[in-house]
């Protein structure tokens, strides 16, 4: 038998870095390094955990739509061990939010075949945990989201969520979505020896015409989310200087009692 599993990833811009809007109040992504989502990282290392205890033959491919850059994403999973990539680039697809997202997620995923797709639980830009839930929806299949544990057999996956009072146990039968939370296990960093496969490893690059999609499907005129405005973060000022000079006590406790803090 084989086992055909899809890993979602993204492309983010550097959370160390200085992000900014651009004019249209999307995420400016030319004025910021990127890279391969750590939250994605962790989806990558369970799909890679799947498929070395399986004794099924086991095929991991990763996904990503994003820009000519995203490419970068993809070469980092693979490097980490997955077996092919998929790069879903098309200039209409800017600005597309989740629910854009996950529609050419899910034609992707279904033009590419799956038995299991594995997400992470959210991206680092946008934090909204929202499209393996989207996905599953639009396939038609189970969730079994935020799991801290996961696994497959029998035709079923399984694990555990860890919630802030129990945890559950949980499974649903293949073909099914999960996503996977920070607590699953720490990525493996990629190999020199992975580093070098990855270059000869295929990634295809599919459009919207690919996918069966217009772009009135998808994009920043046709996103059910858009940014309104957004304010820069005021530069950082400098804090108070308190000099002791026997009356220090005295300053900071009344500076702590403006700022309420007592």
């Amino acid at each position: 038998m084989s086992l055909r599993i899809v890993v979602t990833v993204k492309y983010v811009p550097d959370a160390t870095g200085d992000r900014h809007f651009a004019d249209d109040l999307t995420v400016d992504r030319d004025d910021v390094d990127g890279l391969l989502s750590e939250l994605d990282e962790y989806a990558v290392e369970q799909a890679l955990q799947i498929s070395e205890n399986s004794d099924d033959d086991v095929e991991i491919t990763v996904l990503t739509v994003g820009p000519e850059d995203a490419k970068d994403a993809l070469r980092k999973a693979l490097s980490m061990g997955a077996d092919k990539a998929i790069h879903v680039e098309d200039d209409d697809l800017h600005g597309t939010d989740a629910i854009g997202t996950s529609l050419v997620l899910a034609k992707a995923i279904e033009k590419a075949g799956y038995d299991l797709v594995v997400s992470g639980m959210a991206s680092t830009d946008g934090v909204m945990g929202v499209v393996p839930a989207l996905l599953a929806e639009r396939l038609g299949v189970p969730q079994v989201t935020l799991l801290s544990e996961v696994s497959v057999e029998d035709g079923k996956v399984s694990g555990r969520r860890d919630g802030d009072t129990a945890s559950e146990q949980l499974e649903a039968s293949l073909p099914a979505v999960v996503s996977v939370t920070d607590q699953s296990g720490e990525a493996r960093y990629p190999s020199f020896k992975g580093i070098m496969a990855a270059k000869k490893k295929p990634v295809q690059s599919w459009d919207l015409s690919d996918l069966d999609l217009d772009e009135d499907e998808v994009g920043l005129e046709n996103a059910y989310t858009v940014v309104d405005s957004a304010t820069e973060r005021p530069a950082r000022t400098a804090g108070t200087i308190v000099k002791d000079e026997g009356e220090g006590g005295k300053q900071l406790a009344e500076f702590l009692a403006s700022q309420k803090f007592i």
